[in-house]
């Protein structure tokens, strides 16, 4: 044995070729904590020691080959000085340079996922040899970052400017065909022979069939443009990724600047300049909003994990409601391998809820991502039905049909007679209480809430509700099916609307009180985008329609009148009287026609203006601070209030909820961390100035002790 440490071991092989496995002890992946990297230290120091060595080949013992970096340790490491976090990676980058520096020819065997400083640690070695199924990627921008391991040196080297900038700025996984054909890898073979294969590459660099020390200086050099080749690739890069990012994702234009910067470098002065470009992103607030939401959804995992011990299995489910809410519910199951009946009371149902899950599908195969044959395998595994004749099979039922508590209640008191005793039955409604819809039941203790968010395929969130007879197993089973479907599911308690409609209301709220004050709904709408939300709350209501955007109002205003009872007619009342319902009939604040896609585009109508006449009281003129306050304060306050009414659990639930279920702008990292970044103070300052525009604007007592305490939601 060469070397021997809780992450690494070093052993000679065959021949004088020595192997570097990556083995770390108690996780279930290999990863770049503090631990390995000074064991990857030592193990190079150990390495270079030795002098009769040929080669090496570096290797996993876990299925993944490493994740990347330990991003738990992030918070620490991004709080430190910019100072500090530049010697921090120069630090860990004379290691990987260490490596590349190996008196011998290196390569490296990747049987699984090499992400991020994992597939640095790839890069820093002569060669790559990929298994089929693995995959290799800089995904760091997703984290508000940049390669900072040497990976936008050694990638825009290896594979030209173009594709370092295109896998880098879109953070992407590629497969090993991609990775073969831009030659980040060198070869391709199975599992199995990975070692063989590299093992193959060192003799042929010693029989002098391959240069391998030429391949090296290629990857320590300049990149190989002239100043116009250069100024070209990333000047146009810039300006097109910079469109796609955005200006509040700053990281993937930043990358492109390092990399222009250090084109004419060799690797050491190179290296010196992407730690400084590192340092300045991890120290902005964008870095610390999107590693606060990886570790949310982290926690958020656990939580599921912890959930499916107590869970019993879901071998068939069904789903009560055609039509396109039912038909998105039962392709997701059946694409995901449940098994799924689809019930409806009338054949237009069933048909409705078919062409959905087919047009799904159809999309799929168009795109290359199934075959016609797997296409019809998950359209064989939805079986449509008008009765109940399978339903003593069914393990979890989706009810699904119009949100209206009289009809539910009726249609689960009738399933809950057509299913076997243990069977779950759960509600996708959006506002109703559970506690209500359970009233009626003879086994309450098998009722929850499954709410699922439209379009069903697209959206993340589930929000499993929990009713005061709602037994472990129902919120554990149900928990551990909308894992099984692909979906992030967050338990919450029962209120009118739960978490993400309760809290969104109040964002409408302030979107009505900004229009009845004079605000142009259009300027609402652009300066919440600018903000960072995927549309404005105008837009968002044509979405979701005005008729359930109405409904739904209602009930919030009866569950909590104080704050969410309007006396007066509201903009969103006017759209609905005149049926204007928004996408849904292609009217609503906006018109919307087809563009040469067929897709549905928004247009301005000058009637919206006309109508909304009688609400307006007054034309004021509003700047973006103040349309941001009077839009943000309610929904952020709204959030406290469901934290401290133990709707949901923790901060990192409320949160993540957001960003899953409304598209809350990621990089501010949610309504909490919105508030903690502003200051609990400030905030509490600022809510207070709006004091006279009603209770949704009023702090809890428990928000103003935070503020006068300096407490934060995220410590």
């Amino acid at each position: 044995m060469i070397y021997e440490g809780k992450a690494i071991t070093v052993k000679e092989i065959e021949g004088g070729i020595a192997q570097l496995n990556f083995d770390l002890q108690g996780e279930s992946v290999n990863k770049f904590n503090r631990l390995t990297i000074e064991e990857l230290h030592a193990a190079t120091d150990a390495l270079s020691a030795q002098k009769k060595l040929k080669g090496l080949v570096v290797t996993s013992s876990k299925d993944s080959f490493i994740v990347g970096a330990d991003i738990t340790e992030f918070t620490d490491l991004f709080a430190g000085s910019e100072e500090d976090l530049v010697a921090n990676n120069l630090k860990a980058n004379a290691i990987f340079s260490a490596v590349e520096d190996l008196p011998f020819p290196t390569v490296t065997a990747i049987n699984g996922m090499a992400l991020g400083g994992g597939f640095e640690m790839c890069l820093a070695t002569d060669y790559r040899v990929m298994a089929p199924k693995a995959k290799v990627g800089l995904p760091e921008v997703k984290l508000g970052i940049f390669p900072g391991f040497g990976g936008t040196v050694r990638l825009s080297r290896l594979v030209g400017v173009d594709n370092a900038v295109e896998w880098i700025c879109g953070g992407s996984e590629n497969r090993a065909d991609a990775a073969l054909k831009t030659g980040a890898v060198d070869a391709v073979v199975e599992p199995a022979k990975l070692v063989e294969a590299a093992v193959a590459i060192i003799n042929q660099c010693n029989e002098g069939k391959l240069d391998y020390e030429a391949r090296r200086e290629e990857k320590k050099g300049k990149i190989k443009l002239n100043a116009m080749e250069s100024m070209m690739a990333f000047e146009i890069s810039k300006a097109f990724v910079g469109g796609k990012a955005g200006k509040n994702y700053p990281a993937p234009v930043e990358a492109i600047k390092v990399m222009q910067k250090h084109a004419g470098m060799t690797r050491d002065k190179a290296i010196e300049v992407e730690a400084k470009g590192f340092a300045k992103m991890a120290k902005t607030n964008v870095a610390a909003c999107l590693v606060g939401l990886f570790l949310n959804d982290q926690e958020l995992k656990k939580k599921a994990k912890a959930w499916e011990k107590e869970a019993s299995d879901v071998n068939l489910a069904a789903v009560l409601g055609a039509g396109i809410m039912g038909g998105g519910v039962a392709y997701q199951s059946a694409l995901k391998g449940t098994p799924i009946i689809m019930k409806d009371i009338n054949q237009d149902g069933i048909a409705l809820g078919l062409k959905e899950a087919k047009k799904l599908l159809a999309k799929r195969v168009d795109k290359g991502r199934m075959d016609a044959g797997k296409m019809a395998d998950v359209l064989n595994s939805i079986t449509p039905t008008l009765n109940y004749g399978d339903f003593k099979n069914v393990d979890l039922v989706v009810e699904a049909v119009v949100e209206n508590p009289k009809v539910k209640d009726a249609v689960l008191r009738e399933v809950e007679d057509a299913v076997r005793d243990d069977t779950i039955l759960t509600s996708n409604t959006s506002t109703i209480s559970i506690d209500l819809l359970a009233k009626n039941l003879k086994r309450p203790e098998n009722f929850c809430g499954m709410h699922f968010f439209n379009p069903v395929h697209m959206m993340p969130l589930v929000e499993v509700i929990r009713g005061k007879k709602t037994s472990d197993r129902a919120i554990a089973t149900t928990v551990a099916y909308a894992k099984a479907m692909g979906k992030t599911p967050i338990v919450v308690n029962d209120c009118p609307g739960f978490l993400v409609n309760r809290v969104l209301f109040p964002y409408f709220g302030g979107f009505v009180g900004l229009v009845r004050d004079g605000a142009d709904f259009q300027h609402v709408d652009k300066v919440m985008e600018k903000f960072g939300w995927p549309m404005g709350p105008a837009y968002l209501l044509d979405v979701v329609g005005m008729d359930t955007g109405k409904h739904a109002g209602e009930v919030m205003a009866d569950g909590f009148p104080d704050r969410m009872k309007h006396s007066e007619t509201t903009a969103i009342d006017v759209m609905f009287e005149n049926n204007r319902y928004g996408q849904k009939n292609d009217k609503g604040f906006y018109k919307y026609e087809l563009d040469r896609k067929g897709k549905q585009k928004k247009v301005v109508d000058e009637e919206t203006y006309k109508l909304l006449e009688p609400v307006v009281q007054g034309k004021n003129e509003f700047s973006d601070e103040d349309i941001i306050a009077r839009m943000m304060l309610p929904l952020c306050l709204e959030t406290v209030r469901c934290l401290e009414d133990g709707i949901v659990e923790d901060p990192a639930d409320a949160d993540m909820g957001l960003i899953f279920g409304i598209g809350f702008p990621p990089f501010r990292g949610g309504a909490l961390r919105y508030i903690d970044d502003m200051g609990v103070d400030k905030f509490v300052e600022l809510a207070d100035k709006f004091a006279d525009l009603g209770a949704l604007y009023h702090p809890t007592e428990k928000l103003r002790e935070m503020a006068k305490t300096g407490e934060k939601f995220f410590g």
